[in-house]
């Protein structure tokens, strides 16, 4: 087998560059049993608790039964009907985050969130200040654990691809590692879906076609996989034969922000309540951009119809909108939401909602507006200034202490994904 099980010590002289991939085991799950000890134990659910929520996160307990992150609720209750759900708390998983990340970067300047609780860090280079790969691999799970009392899964690899495949075997609580002379061997074996890239509607492609494991499409001639597969095909061939030269990208400026959540019953798309979700979400992605120092300039609108096309899928339906000067501001968010809301036609009742912001820029590095009038500089002051009051009562209260006259709203988990 090429795949270590973190033997510490083992020098990086032979290895072109040192990836690791670090997640959080059973995130928002894990922080649940960290603040209420009496879960410790036990099939503990987090995610929505109408019919139609979606299950965020799951203890390793609750996994046993079959139950995954975005099952539907009602599908987990009849596999683990002793299981004990609990409803998201947000705010309390993004300062645990915060605390992860920050020591992320205690390892490398160079960090590459994928959301919440997953991150990409490059190792190249830190041998003589931290060690072996292996060895700061180790000492980054125990930091985490110190810092947060949580544990993290973590690969090692030369490539992106790799370390984050070892991360997700070595669950829970493991640490893996395949050396660059190794890593052919390694993946040669494992189903073409470990793949990035390997979707349901490619899959199936590759099965008719009798490509069952990354060997099997590592073998192939790329030329055959491009008239198969089109562009992507030379790539794939790259990846199975473990060529990925992407590099881990330390650049905020590719993140986006995202909030959705399932309504209980469909609604009609000119709904009140819709409208008041939008609202919400708004708030919350604003309380988030500020927290992080940061203002958006596109905001776009998700939905999804309430319209089976099978296999558990509905269609999306997206809109977006550039405004001219980048925001921090929920009411300003909600409103171009909203804006695009109305552009929505059809007769189509809506199941799922989201607003997600993105094309950040760094909120000391905004632009003034070219027509802007000292009356909208003092408006925005005065909006900054209220903004900045509120998100001290939400830090000291929580962030429903002070709402803007909206019933609770069931928020599915925040995404903060590199695009």
């Amino acid at each position: 087998m090429s795949v270590e099980q973190a033997p510490r010590g083992a020098s990086a002289a032979h290895w072109p560059r040192v990836i690791a991939h670090a997640d959080m085991d059973a995130f928002y799950a894990s922080v649940e049993v960290l603040d209420n000890p009496a879960l410790r134990g036990l099939p503990v659910i987090v995610g929505g608790q109408s019919a139609r929520g979606v299950v965020t996160s799951a203890s390793y307990e609750a996994r046993k039964f079959g139950v995954r992150s975005a099952m539907p609720t009602g599908q987990a209750r009849k596999l683990c009907p002793q299981a004990i759900f609990v409803p998201g708390r947000m705010d309390r998983y993004v300062e645990i985050s915060r605390v992860v990340r920050r020591v992320f970067e205690s390892f490398s300047p160079i960090v590459e969130p994928l959301s919440l609780d997953e991150a990409f860090i490059d190792l190249t280079g830190t041998e003589r200040l931290l060690g072996p790969p292996l060895d700061a691999a180790c000492d980054l799970k125990r930091r985490v654990l110190e810092e947060t009392g949580l544990v993290a899964s973590v690969g090692v690899a030369p490539t992106k691809m790799a370390a984050k495949i070892l991360s997700d075997m070595s669950k829970p609580d493991g640490l893996l590692a395949v050396a660059p002379e190794k890593i052919r061997e390694f993946l040669t074996p494992l189903p073409v879906e470990r793949l990035w890239g390997v979707g349901r509607v490619t899959l199936a492609r590759m099965h008719e076609c009798g490509i069952k494991t990354v060997g099997d499409l590592a073998r192939r001639d790329p030329a055959e996989l491009k008239s198969l597969f089109g562009a992507i095909g030379p790539h794939l061939h790259g990846l199975a034969s473990g060529i990925d030269t992407r590099p881990v990208i330390a650049d905020w400026q590719r993140k986006s922000y995202g909030e959705e959540n399932t309504f209980a019953q469909d609604l009609a798309l000119d709904s009140n309540e819709i409208r008041r979700v939008l609202i919400a979400h708004g708030d919350a992605l604003a309380r988030r951009l500020r927290a992080d120092g940061v203002r958006a300039h596109t905001v776009t609108l998700k939905l999804k119809l309430a319209r089976p096309l099978g296999g558990g899928r509905y269609p999306l339906i997206t809109r977006s909108f550039s405004i001219d000067a980048t925001t921090n501001d929920g009411p300003e968010i909600s409103r171009v939401a909203t804006q695009l809301l109305s552009k929505v036609g059809g007769n189509d009742k809506i199941r799922l909602v989201g607003v997600q912001v993105h094309q950040l820029e760094r909120a000391d590095g905004a632009q003034l507006g070219l027509f802007d009038t000292p009356s909208a500089d003092n408006r925005d002051r005065k909006r900054d200034r209220l903004n900045r009051a509120l998100d001290s009562v939400a830090k000291k209260f929580g962030a429903e202490a002070v709402t803007r006259g909206l019933a609770r709203v069931e928020r599915a988990a925040p995404t903060r994904r590199i695009k």
